[in-house]
């Protein structure tokens, strides 16, 4: 396991439909470009593994060695991975350069695609379509897109950012997850249960 460096973020109390406006915009010629890629935690999917792998011309296991850490999910004891930080004094995403953002954008991870909103659901209903999700704006202190004049609906964010086929390949993988954390703590998976998955 490792020691993931958190940074401070707000998460205004506002619940964001997909018909929800918001203003941001992220471009080289906003002050506080790439600082958002240092310091994270970006759980990864099977999904996301699969496309930047291919990117980088790796098998799954050459991208799992070099580029993740392993972790147990709390509350849902299950194994994930997240994208390993660079060992220097900001603990760099391995794919961000300073002048031109991320080496691999069109293959960026989910999390980094949804950047500054998040999402959320209350509550699982095991039935497809009929889960209570909703969005919402991560605001970190850093981050200047925030006061960029660029208006957008989530709709049309996640549109752009290419977060709608990802969710749609992710679903399974975030059921599991939102499933198996729903579950009493006392039912846990067996270590080779855990192995099957990455």
């Amino acid at each position: 396991m490792t020691d993931i460096n958190q940074k401070t973020s707000e998460i205004p109390p506002e619940q964001l439909s997909l018909r929800s406006k918001f203003k941001f915009d992220c471009h080289k010629g906003v002050k506080c470009f790439t600082d958002c890629c240092r310091g994270i935690n970006i759980m990864l999917t099977p999904y996301d593994i699969l496309t930047m792998r291919k990117k980088l011309d790796l098998t799954s296991e050459e991208f799992l060695a070099v580029f993740t850490d392993p972790h147990i999910l709390e509350k849902g004891d299950l194994p994930v991975v997240t994208l390993k930080l660079l060992d220097d004094e900001r603990k760099s995403c391995p794919f961000v350069e300073d002048k031109d953002g991320c080496a691999i954008y069109e293959d960026r991870p989910t999390t980094c695609r949804y950047y500054p909103l998040g999402v959320g659901s209350l509550s699982y209903s095991g039935e497809k379509g009929e889960k209570d999700e909703f969005f919402f704006t991560v605001k970190e202190a850093h981050c200047m897109g925030f006061d960029e004049d660029k208006k957008w609906t989530v709709a049309e964010w996640r549109e752009d950012q290419g977060v709608d086929l990802r969710d749609q390949v992710n679903d399974g993988w975030f059921d599991l997850i939102v499933r198996k954390k729903s579950l009493p703590p006392n039912m846990k998976l067996s270590e080779e249960s855990k192995k099957m998955f990455f």
